[in-house]
């Protein structure tokens, strides 16, 4: 059983230090302190408890430390920031851990952009050693890259020559998208297994500066200072966040039937009143709802399909949202809203079906509606009398996009909505109208057809679902990000399973052997 809650004193591979506006991560791995046994954490690299440690850590940041306005991302070792994955650890994991790992550890990795663009929280990466691979992954998510020039330390993305799989996806990606590399340049850079030096990375534009060993920590404070005064984060009292203890969300999961059924509490009305701790609802819900999301990818392999369901007063969640907007530009909102935002587009990149069921008592309005249109399909009782309602609130258009940008009502209505009044009920009727569900069986019909939609669904094929989510959750406009993921959920999947690269004699599984990968050199 995989767990996702940390905090500081449990760390074990990161060291988190504050002088003023500048937080300090320093990535110090403790080579026996692997997530799972078989394999030492050698050469500062790194598993998927390592990224559990950085996305605890930088909430923190974020919450606890509102005067924190750069952050440098470093190595505790000398002469080596990071080598990257471990390859002993991707070697011996199992298909569905290594796409979960890489998948998760993207996730953290965008989260520092987002930061950046939505929080006024910029992030510089000083490599004072060697980096490779997810090592440069990492260090390409920062607003800036500064790179020791020592004659020896180099950047690489070496996975194809190496390890015979893509190099890192979201690294591969950013060094064309986000850098600007050029591409004949960035095809050598990831064929290359030793990577270059400072010199040769700048003038490639593979980091924006470089420094003597003498000067490099100087240069580092230097640069963080400088990007601290790009910020608005306002400094003051931070917010702790304590030990979760959840009470928003159930879970329930049915093995049998390959099905989890999440059933979201909505606020009271004293929750919507504006407080400043961990278990102000907004919050306490997105740390629930992250931790149900990562427990449910990464702990039930076979529950492929999952069931939203909210509870409580439609009008509480429209209040709710309306002191939300009318306060985001308080850091401690703003950073809250981030928080679910992150949260709600895990949901979208998760290989798992999504049905939202809207039966009477349900609260799918304003911040809460994005679960139901982070789901592929919606089913709302038609019923006589005392039936559903759902309503939208100004957040639904903008506040909570996905990660290509677009909000999930736009992507519902393929970028062609209508117009709908904001803090309106929509009865179910009313709702089928205007098409903003799928299905709406009557009293006599409901039980009968959701469960056989439910049934047919759980016997499809679950790589042809993935596939198929992963195409229609996202239309019309690209980005970056849903470039990352799509090749994640293609091209990663696809090479993971290649024997050129896992087979007896694949180039991951041979690594560190001495003998040399055999290839099926067949174009496929």
């Amino acid at each position: 059983m995989i767990r996702f809650d940390t905090q500081p004193d449990q760390y074990h591979h990161w060291k988190l230090s504050f002088d003023g506006a500048v937080a300090t991560l320093a990535l110090d791995i403790d080579e026996d302190k692997g997530i799972a046994p078989g394999y030492k954490l050698k050469l500062n690299s790194y598993d998927l408890g390592v990224d559990i440690e950085l996305h605890d850590a930088v909430n923190r940041i974020r919450f606890e430390h509102p005067e924190v306005k750069s952050v440098v991302l470093t190595s505790g070792k000398s002469r080596m920031f990071c080598s990257g994955a471990n390859i002993y650890m991707l070697g011996l994991s199992s298909h569905a851990w290594k796409v979960n790992f890489c998948k998760f550890t993207n996730e953290t990795r965008n989260g520092l952009e987002d930061s950046s663009a939505h929080s006024g929280l910029k992030f510089l990466a000083a490599l004072n050693g060697t980096t490779a691979g997810g090592g440069y992954e990492l260090a390409l998510a920062c607003d800036e890259i500064a790179m020791i020039d020592d004659r020896s330390s180099t950047v690489s993305l070496p996975e194809v020559p190496l390890l015979g799989v893509l190099p890192g996806t979201g690294g591969l990606t950013r060094i064309v998208d986000k850098r600007k590399v050029r591409r004949d340049l960035a095809d050598v850079f990831c064929t290359t297994a030793e990577g270059v030096r400072a010199d040769r990375a700048r003038e490639w534009r593979l980091v924006d500066h470089a420094a003597k060993p003498q000067q490099f920590a100087e240069f580092v404070r230097n640069r963080a200072l400088e990007l601290a005064k790009q910020s608005d984060r306002p400094g003051g009292q931070g917010v702790a966040l304590t030990p979760l203890k959840p009470r928003l969300v159930e879970v329930k999961v049915n093995a049998q039937a390959r099905t989890a059924e999440i059933t979201v509490k909505g606020p009271t009305k004293d929750q919507i009143q504006m407080q400043r701790s961990a278990e102000w609802y907004p919050l306490q819900l997105a740390r629930e709802l992250d931790q149900t999301i990562l427990d449910l990818r990464h702990n039930h392999l076979d529950v492929g399909l999952w069931i939203l369901k909210t509870k409580g007063d439609t009008q509480n969640v429209l209040d709710l949202d309306l002191l939300l907007q009318n306060h985001s530009t308080d850091w401690f909102v703003r950073e809250t809203l981030g928080y679910l935002r992150r949260t709600f587009a895990r949901l979208d990149v998760s290989s798992r079906s999504i049905f939202a069921v809207v039966e009477p008592g349900s609260c799918f309005a304003g911040t809460l509606a994005e679960l139901l249109y982070a789901a592929d399909r919606s089913y709302m009782l038609d019923a006589e009398e005392n039936g559903p309602a759902i309503a939208l609130s100004p957040l639904n258009f903008g506040s909570y996009p996905m990660v290509n940008g677009e909000s999930r009502i736009s992507a519902h209505y393929c970028g062609e909505v209508p117009e709908l009044e904001s803090n309106k009920l929509f009865d179910t009727r009313t709702a089928k109208q205007f098409g903003l569900i799928t299905a709406a069986p009557d009293d006599i019909d409901w039980e009968e057809e959701v469960r056989i939609a439910i049934e047919e669904r759980a016997a499809l094929s679950p790589d042809a679902l993935t596939g198929m989510e992963a195409s229609l959750r996202f239309s019309g406009r690209e980005n970056m990000l849903t470039r990352v993921f799509g090749r994640l959920s293609a091209w990663q999947n696809w090479i993971f399973i290649r024997p050129n690269a896992t087979g007896e004699q694949g180039a991951l599984k041979v690594y560190g052997t001495g003998s040399k990968a055999k290839f099926n050199w067949e174009r496929v």
